[in-house]
């Protein structure tokens, strides 16, 4: 079969089960937007590009973000800076749903254009595949204008938006001392949302939602054949990332708090561990994941940006991984796989992207280095070269 495009004199880094993760000088050729080849030789191909030694991985995925929302909390950051803790803002009316007002103010076209810079930067590092939750909106058709967004955010770039349904992210003011009654509301949201949302997410904490409540969030989003993923144990343990796995949740997310038993739940569901680094760092943050006990479990560890204005305001997933090496004693391999490999099963997305193989998505990102390490050892240095989406080659905006 002649192939479409043939990338050839690459240093391949494929992060395919079983392959070392180093460069391999190779070819990859892809044809209607699919791989087809990957090995030293060459095949015939309609167009030839020579990498000329680049490293050549799979797109980057950013398989956890809060992208879509109006206005910034900077003036929540100047409080914390003078000693307010998360906890203090939230509980005086600031944090999500401060976010909340703004972002229920704006239009869809106006949300779109905010969020377009923050997704620019991240194209720009070489992402192909981001996650975008709502939870801003808080009601049924804000959420669903924050999801219709985070959906033209896709159709605007060239790049894959995984969408995830988060209303139960905090209490709106209009369901003040009546939790209970906002998470049946929540629920009903779910089967309202006219199939704009590909997950459904919670966030279970003492300033969120209880365990319990948070179980009939999942029961809602079984009945509506949607799988399930958790903010868990990020400020205290409540056990969420048990109960995540217990139905069967693609990820549970922070984990700062996890315990051994949570770890063990993970372990036996194939539930992924997401970190997020930049909520770490940004929130001064002390305890840290479990690192050594997933590692021993064998549980995946993705890493995300966590992009959202309150806690974790940043589009680098260059910067995420140096993070997670740094504070989490992450190796070259890890942060790698976090951003590929596991960051596709987070998505529940393994059978299209996250690896460089035969039949997936030909999504690429090729970077001005030789070795793997120069993706993670940098700070604020941005080496691409191309980013590849569906075959398409695009240079590194300026």
């Amino acid at each position: 079969m002649r192939a479409d495009t043939l990338w050839t004199n690459a240093r391949l880094l494929t992060m395919a089960p079983g392959r070392p993760v180093s460069a391999e000088l190779g070819t990859i050729a892809a044809r209607q937007g699919r791989i087809v080849h990957v090995g030293p030789q060459a095949v015939e191909a309609e167009r030839t590009i020579d990498c000329v030694g680049r490293l050549v991985t799979p797109g980057l995925i950013d398989c956890h973000t809060h992208l879509v929302y109006a206005g910034n909390r900077a003036a929540e950051f100047e409080l914390r800076l003078k000693g307010a803790s998360y906890e203090e803002i939230a509980r005086a009316g600031g944090g999500i749903v401060s976010t909340m007002r703004h972002t229920r103010e704006a239009s869809e076209a106006e949300l779109v254009e905010q969020s377009l810079t923050r997704l620019d930067a991240l194209l720009a590092e070489g992402v192909t595949t981001i996650e975008i939750k709502s939870g801003y909106g808080l009601d049924v058709e804000s959420e669903r204008k924050m999801l219709s967004a985070a959906r033209s955010l896709g159709e605007r770039r060239p790049v894959r938006v995984a969408t995830t349904f988060l209303g139960a992210h905090a209490l709106p003011p209009e369901f003040a001392g009546r939790a209970d009654d906002y998470v049946d509301a929540v629920a009903e949201m779910i089967s309202a949302l006219g199939g704009l949302a590909d997950a459904v997410d919670a966030f279970c904490e003492g300033i969120g939602f209880s365990s319990a409540q948070v179980e009939r969030v999942f029961a809602a989003a079984r009945e509506a054949g949607l799988p399930v993923k958790l903010h868990a144990e990020q400020l205290s343990n409540l056990h969420g990332a048990a109960l995540a796995a217990s139905y069967g949740a693609l990820s549970a997310d922070h984990l700062e708090h996890l315990d051994e038993a949570g770890v063990a739940a993970m372990a036996r569901a194939g539930t992924v561990a997401t970190l997020l680094p930049g909520a770490y760092y940004f929130t001064r943050e002390t305890k840290l994941p479990p690192i050594d006990g997933l590692r021993a479990a064998g549980v995946p560890v993705a890493l995300a940006t966590d992009s959202n204005p309150g806690t974790s305001p940043m589009t680098s997933l260059l910067l995420v991984m140096n993070m997670a090496a740094t504070f989490f004693r992450m190796t070259v391999e890890e942060c790698l796989l976090g951003v590929t490999r596991n960051a596709a099963a987070a998505l529940g997305l393994s059978d299209e992207i996250g690896t460089i193989e035969i039949g997936k998505a030909c999504d690429l990102a090729i970077w001005d280095v030789r070795e793997p390490a120069e993706l993670v050892y940098r700070i604020g240095f941005n080496p691409l070269h191309a980013r590849v989406f569906g075959g398409e080659t695009s240079a590194r905006p300026a």
